[in-house]
C-alpha cells in the first residue's frame, strides 16, 4: 500500500468519515442514513435529491466518500459524478442503481467512479465502503449475481 493512502487511512480513523447520500427516494437517503450512522465513525454530512443538487452539495460540504443513485431526474448519477469528478478528483463515490448491469459497473469504472452495488444488494454496502477507504480502487459488484445485459 503506498505511503499516501496508508496516511490517508490513518487520518480518516482520527475523525467521522463523512458521507454525501445522493437520491431522489427521501425514504432511501432516511435508511441509508441510519444504516450508515450506525458506524460509530461514520456521519452523513448532508443528503442531495438529484445530481444537480449533488455538486452543489459536495463544494459545499466536501464530504470523504458520496454515495449516488444512478436514475434520478434531471442527470444521471454517472453525469453528475464526472461533473463531481472533474472538480474533487479524489472523491470516492460509490454509484448504486437497481439496475446492475456489468456494462453499467464497467462504465462507472472507466469513468473514475470506485463502486459500484446494487439496491438488491445492499448487505455489500458496507464491505464496498471500507474497501474504497482502505484501498482507493474500483469495487466491482462481486456478489456472485447474475447480471443482464443492456
Amino acid at each position: 500500500m503506498k505511503p499516501a493512502i496508508r496516511q490517508f487511512i490513518y487520518l480518516m480513523r482520527l475523525m467521522a468519515i463523512r458521507f454525501l447520500i445522493v437520491d431522489d427516494s427521501a425514504v432511501f437517503r432516511a435508511s441509508l442514513r441510519t444504516a450508515l450512522e450506525e458506524h460509530a465513525d461514520w456521519k452523513v454530512c448532508g443528503e442531495a435529491a438529484n445530481g444537480v443538487e449533488s455538486v452543489k452539495q459536495n463544494r459545499l460540504l466536501t464530504p470523504h466518500v458520496i454515495i449516488m443513485d444512478m436514475s434520478m431526474p434531471y442527470v444521471t448519477g454517472i453525469e453528475a459524478a464526472c461533473e463531481i469528478l472533474r472538480e474533487f478528483p479524489k472523491v470516492p463515490i460509490l454509484l448504486v442503481t437497481l439496475y446492475l448491469t456489468r456494462q453499467l459497473e464497467s462504465e462507472a469504472g472507466k469513468r473514475g467512479i470506485r463502486a459500484t452495488v446494487s439496491k438488491t444488494a445492499m448487505h455489500h454496502l458496507v464491505g464496498k465502503i471500507e474497501t474504497i477507504l482502505r484501498d482507493g480502487e474500483f469495487a466491482a459488484s462481486q456478489t456472485g449475481e447474475s447480471h443482464s445485459s443492456g
